[in-house]
């Protein structure tokens, strides 16, 4: 990368953090470009030859936020023992859904999402595609299940299930309280597939 690549590279660095600042602590509806441009100390004009909308920028500040969070849970899968691969990959998953960037974020699309409705389609169409991907290959794999997205779902929005308390300011969980809500959704899971 040459001496203008780095620069240009930097500039885009700054506009995203700024904006993700700006969105998660004043909103998406509140935020405008002159706010993101004074606060970044860029100007409005260098701001659009980078992103020529406020929703281009909100999408490229969730894609850079998908970018900070550790998504290696899905490497737990590769693990040999399938019980085992679906606990490890329950406990990080649980783990980043309660870190504070992703609470902020539900939060915002909660708070914003009825009168700025383009960015839950925005979120969704940055969202986990390649976790799906995989969840469904280590079903129909590993466990045998053909069809095996319901199964996902209900799996994954019992892990999920912690955030609610977090979502309406209730304290986070421990570590402790997260790996045994993980051991019991998983444990749940694999109760009821013996028995389906």
């Amino acid at each position: 990368m040459n001496k203008v690549e780095q620069n240009k590279q930097k500039k885009k660095d700054i506009i995203l953090a700024t904006a993700k600042s700006v969105f998660l602590n004043e909103g998406y509806v509140a935020a405008n470009m002159d706010n993101i441009a004074k606060k970044s100390q860029i100007t409005k004009q260098t701001i659009y030859r980078y992103f020529p909308s406020k929703l281009a920028l909100f999408t490229a500040t969730l894609h850079s936020l998908s970018e900070d969070f550790d998504q290696s849970f899905t490497e737990h899968l590769q693990h040999p023992d399938a019980e085992h691969a679906l606990l490890g990959f329950a406990k990080a998953f649980v783990a980043l859904h309660l870190s504070e960037q992703h609470i902020d974020t539900c939060r915002l699309l909660i708070a914003e999402g009825r009168s700025a409705p383009e960015i839950i389609a925005t979120f969704h169409e940055v969202g986990e595609d390649d976790m799906d991907s995989q969840l469904i290959t280590f079903f129909q794999q590993r466990l045998g299940i053909e069809q095996p997205q319901t199964t996902i779902k209900l799996w994954t929005g019992m892990l999920l299930s912690l955030r609610m308390g977090v979502l309406l300011g209730m304290a986070s969980p421990n570590d402790k309280e997260v790996e045994q809500h993980a051991i019991t959704a998983t444990t749940f899971l694999l109760n009821g597939l013996k028995h389906s």
